[in-house]
């Protein structure tokens, strides 16, 4: 399974625990990232990670089309609704590709440790009936 991460700035140490923490699940998985959020996971975890360019500077666009080419199944999406800048990822755009190509997606950590246990379970196979695989 392929799970995208992307964090608002002032949630990247967020999702620096939430890697930490939920390490082993991740590993045996392939993930990607904007290039920020991507190195610091990388950095804390020793996990893989394919890394695009900065959120800023298209990496979110770069994820957009990955979803849009069904080559993401999973979205952890760390915003910030409160203080989110201008020039932080565009969490509209990802939402809904993610409502098009039935992506669970997760914006907070209550919703990403429970989208985790499911794959963990395996609670996300359903999955491949609704979205034919690659």
């Amino acid at each position: 399974m392929t799970i995208a991460l992307i964090a608002h700035d002032s949630k990247k140490e967020l999702m620096v625990q939430f890697c930490i923490a939920y390490c082993g699940i991740l590993s045996r998985h392939h993930l990607c990232a904007t290039g920020t959020t991507g190195k610091l996971v990388s950095e804390a975890t020793g996990l893989e990670i394919e890394r695009f360019l900065a959120g800023s500077q298209g990496g979110a666009q770069q994820i957009l089309s990955r979803i849009s080419c069904n080559e993401v199944d999973l979205l952890l999406f760390f915003r910030d609704p409160i203080s989110a800048k201008a020039n932080e990822p565009n969490e509209y755009n990802l939402l809904r590709l993610c409502d098009v190509h039935n992506i669970p997606v997760a914006t907070n950590i209550a919703t990403a440790e429970a989208l985790i246990h499911a794959l963990e379970r395996g609670d996300l196979d359903w999955r491949d009936i609704v979205r034919p695989s690659r």
